[in-house]
């Protein structure tokens, strides 16, 4: 299979309920195995196809689950692609955004000062904030963190969608801007 197409099925995709509330991110590979179960249907295409070799598929952009589904309330692994993403890609001290391999992830209560690696302790930042920090708190090297770090939550996930969405015209009327 081509670079290309790899990437093609890596595509994001918008998952409904079926009261067209979004819920979730998946991978076109994924959402188009829940339309061929009957699991979702196709609300929006992107124009582009998967073929086999007894089937082509119009790959979606948005789809809905046909039974409505409870969702009940999400843990996110702490993951450093979780801490960026609630992040925004953005340093949390001098409030620049940077791409994912220059940014590195600060524990705000240093480790050696007994902090600890989770969610209300671990953010965003570049290397210049990250070193001229080193093992102190914020304020002792004259920094302030733009927002507390928190645990991702609902509303979190909702703005990584509209993020996300912002490439994609089709995903806006269901992301409600």
């Amino acid at each position: 299979m081509s670079e290309a197409n790899q990437r093609l099925l890596h595509a994001p995709v918008l998952v409904l309920n079926a009261t067209y509330e979004p819920i979730n991110v998946t991978p076109v590979r994924r959402a188009v195995v829940l339309v061929l179960k009957g699991v979702a249907m196709t609300e929006e295409e992107n124009g582009s196809f998967v073929r086999s070799s007894l089937l082509t598929i119009r790959i979606p952009s948005v789809i809905r689950l046909t039974e409505f589904r409870r969702i009940p309330h999400q843990k996110r692994a702490l993951s450093r692609k979780n801490i960026l993403l609630r992040d925004r890609y953005t340093c949390q001290f001098c409030g620049r955004v940077f791409p994912s391999q220059e940014l590195t992830l600060d524990h705000v209560v240093p480790r050696s000062r007994g902090g600890h690696t989770d969610w209300d302790n671990l953010v965003a930042c570049c290397q210049t904030c990250n070193n001229l920090k080193g093992d102190r708190l914020p304020e002792e090297a004259g920094l302030k963190l733009l927002r507390p770090p928190r645990p991702f939550t609902l509303h979190t996930s909702r703005q990584i969608m509209r993020m996300l969405g912002r490439s994609d015209e089709r995903w806006r009327k269901y992301l409600f801007y």
